[in-house]
């Protein structure tokens, strides 16, 4: 079990584990889909209202529940793990997705590829993740709700 809340990995906390984080962010998930066939019918297959207040809370429960790892930081707030990192963009409604890990630890040459996976997990899922390149050719994703 999980000692408090259920929280999302968004990348910017430390290491989560643990035996019942798993079971808790599959929980997690099913509830958000409840949501959706509550709000949206059977055929929900866009974002309900709370996934577009809180994109980054959304955007991170969908990737870690499809069983792509976060990023994480040390308590000096230094990169100790490889994964996504989710933030805000710009534009209310719109989560910033990027593939950090650590100095040297080689996240710059699968960023491409392992964006591509995340935004296929949630394309199907009803969001609409376009691809950016930032300074220094820092590839990250724009993901809005579709519609």
């Amino acid at each position: 079990m999980t000692d408090g809340p259920f929280e999302v990995a968004t990348g910017d906390e430390a290491p989560r584990s643990g035996t019942g984080r798993e079971a808790a962010v599959r929980t997690a998930f099913e509830g958000l889909l409840n949501i959706r066939r509550v709000l949206d019918g059977p055929d929900a297959s866009t974002p309900a209202q709370w996934e577009r207040l809180q994109p980054v809370r959304a955007v991170s429960l969908a990737l870690e529940a499809a069983g792509i790892a976060p990023s994480a930081v040390d308590a000096a707030g230094r990169r100790c793990a490889t994964g996504y990192r989710v933030g805000a963009a710009d534009r209310p409604s719109v989560a910033r997705v990027e593939w950090l890990g650590p100095p040297g630890g080689g996240a710059a040459y699968t960023a491409n590829e392992s964006l591509q996976r995340c935004a296929e997990v949630l394309r199907r899922l009803g969001w609409v993740a376009l691809e950016y390149r930032g300074p220094r050719r820092h590839h990250y994703l724009e993901v809005e709700p579709a519609g």
